[in-house]
């Protein structure tokens, strides 16, 4: 008997499996709301340095002060970092005047040098109540310092994925849950009252590592607790809340102006996860891997009675538990590390090919999502449509990688997306609507070439090593994160620069993506020589029975993941169904032809 089985036994898809994986995805639908917050509470509103500290009791409109103070830009707008020395009061009268001589002659002799503005900025606050910008004037010389308080928070997301992966192995899913939305809550709160941009950036950072432990320990506790024949559709939903919850983003912003109340009410709601999160049961299967079979019987006994099989709950002793792990206590036995990635041929190829295809997937992805303001179009609007796209984007790419295989979806997917983003190039700054189109094009097959990725990584890494293999392709993808923010001040000196930049790097990847074996209906590889021996692409009718003969065999054998591969082990579910389809098939062949 499998621990499966026992699962069935108590209650594989009962009330307790809804409203744990429910109670479980609804701080999944906040996610977002921290991942993409920058766009709203670091928005940079118009703004001009402020007036000369001796007009400041003048008797002067708004408007003839800053005409006499700032000067208009090649565009004919104020400048943003410069002013007058001294206030040219010429322009009031050549500004009242309507005589050619008189505005000629007001020109001579005038000075017009210009300095910083060292009495400060004013800013335009019709769209906004107030933004780390104009609190902390992180403008002209200090511009830099909004991309790198994204940096530092896809920092945190990186040190916590690091962090709360190997404590979560040896401490447990519950406590880690608990703490990481303790940590969500605290630093939410305390980042919504930061007295400086320093202490801004300290509790982003924790928020960052805090979204990393939500992330690991809900989907561990998702896949260790719902059987594999609802785990596809399982992990399908969850992906989807973290597209709604871009739209909640939206909507949750366009109310709530002011930066500071926008980051409590993103950070508000952990509270209450925190206190429902005590509620959850421990792993049984985490336990019994931890030589703790007797709270793993008392957890699924719990099970049994809130889906009210009691009966059958009682029937589960301590040997049939341990009887039904063997195979994941096998698996854990082995001795493996990252070096293993890098040790053999084919595996440093896949490796190295991997690593481009998640850093550059990413680094493009966060390029687009975190700098709505240069498309001229309200930002409300496109948060709005950059998340909306994301649904027929992964409905596409799965269709996609069904049919077409792994490998061209994801190369297409990599390789559209960089031409939709170098396109925009050359399109026209005022052409708004075909700036928008192609930037939604983009972010939408990123969004398909995330969704490709996880799954496609996750069949290509064999079993023993495949929970590093995510975790070294995972913490390029955090790496990617991390430097998009910074790429984008390269459009001070370059102004197409950070374009081609974001357009480049995948369509390289979606070209290194070709080298990457297909996966599609081909067994999940066991062992390092499995991948080092493995006939990719299969020639004839022989191999491909004979493959499929020892299909049943492995997805037995893969079954010992389901501890080892957290999150990502859901996704492989519907490559089992799918193998298992093709196994019968096999089967009957050979039933023809038993010679």
């Amino acid at each position: 008997m499998a621990f499966g089985d026992l699962l069935e036994q108590v209650g594989a898809t009962g009330r307790f499996q809804v409203l744990h994986v429910t109670l479980l995805c609804l701080p999944i639908l906040m996610m977002a709301s921290h991942n993409l917050l920058q766009n709203f509470v670091a928005a940079v509103p118009p703004h001009y340095c402020s007036e000369h500290r001796n007009l400041s009791q003048s008797q002067l409109s708004p408007e003839e002060v800053q005409l006499i103070t700032v000067p208009l830009d090649k565009s004919g707008k104020p400048e943003r970092c410069q002013r007058y020395i001294v206030p040219q009061w010429h322009l009031l009268a050549k500004n009242r005047t309507s005589n050619p001589e008189e505005e000629e002659n007001t020109d001579s002799g005038v000075n017009v040098d210009l300095q910083g503005c060292t009495d400060g900025w004013s800013y335009n606050m019709t769209e906004m109540t107030s933004t780390i910008i104009s609190d902390w004037h992180l403008v002209c010389d200090l511009r830099p310092l909004k991309q790198m308080a994204q940096t530092i928070y896809m920092g945190g997301v990186l040190v916590g994925s690091i962090v709360f992966g190997s404590l979560s192995d040896k401490y447990g899913r519950r406590i880690l849950l608990l703490i990481s939305n303790l940590l969500m809550a605290v630093g939410g709160t305390c980042t919504a009252f930061s007295t400086s941009f320093s202490l801004f950036c300290l509790f982003r950072f924790i928020c960052g590592m805090a979204l990393s432990g939500l992330v690991l320990n809900s989907f561990s506790l998702i896949v260790e607790w719902i059987p594999t024949s609802v785990r596809t559709v399982v992990g399908t939903g969850t992906g989807y809340c973290y597209t709604i919850g871009q739209l909640i983003l939206a909507a949750i912003a366009y109310f709530i102006r002011d930066w500071r109340r926008l980051t409590l009410a993103v950070g508000l709601p952990f509270y209450v996860s925190f206190l429902y999160s005590w509620w959850f049961l421990e792993s049984a299967r985490w336990l019994v891997l931890k030589n703790k079979p007797e709270q793993a019987l008392k957890n699924l006994k719990s099970v049994a009675r809130i889906n009210g099989r009691s009966e059958e709950g009682n029937k589960i002793d301590l040997e049939m538990l341990q009887e039904s792990m063997k195979k994941e206590l096998s698996c854990s036995q082995g001795s493996y590390s990252m070096l293993d990635l890098f040790r053999t041929p084919t595996m440093r190829t896949m490796t190295i090919c991997l690593s481009a295809v998640w850093l550059s997937t990413s680094f493009a992805y966060y390029g687009l999502a975190m700098d709505l303001q240069k498309f001229g179009v309200d930002i409300y609007l496109i948060q709005v449509i950059f998340g909306a796209v994301d649904i027929p984007a992964k409905v596409v790419i799965t269709l996609s990688m069904s049919f077409a295989g792994r490998r061209p979806s994801q190369c297409a997917a990599l390789i559209m997306a960089g031409i939709a983003i170098l396109l925009n190039l050359v399109v026209p700054y005022e052409k708004q609507t075909a700036r928008t189109c192609l930037a939604v094009v983009g972010k939408g097959c990123l969004a398909a070439s995330f969704n490709c990725c996880y799954l496609y990584a996750g069949e290509l890494f064999p079993t023993v090593i495949r929970q590093s293999g995510m975790g070294w392709v995972s913490m390029m993808a955090r790496i990617g994160a991390m430097v998009a923010p910074m790429v984008l001040l390269l459009g001070d000196y370059i102004p197409w620069l950070p374009g081609l930049i974001y357009g480049g790097a995948p369509i390289l990847s979606g070209v290194a993506a070709i080298f990457l074996p297909e996966t599609l209906g081909v067994p999940l590889p066991d062992t390092i020589q499995d991948v080092e021996d493995r006939v990719w692409h299969i020639g004839g009718k022989e191999n491909n029975v004979h493959n499929v003969v020892r299909t049943e065999t492995r997805i037995q054998e893969e079954k010992c993941t389901c501890i080892q591969n957290n999150f990502f082990y859901y996704q492989m579910q519907g490559i089992w169904e799918e193998l298992q389809n093709v196994t019968k098939k096999g089967n009957s062949i050979l039933a023809r032809y038993p010679g």
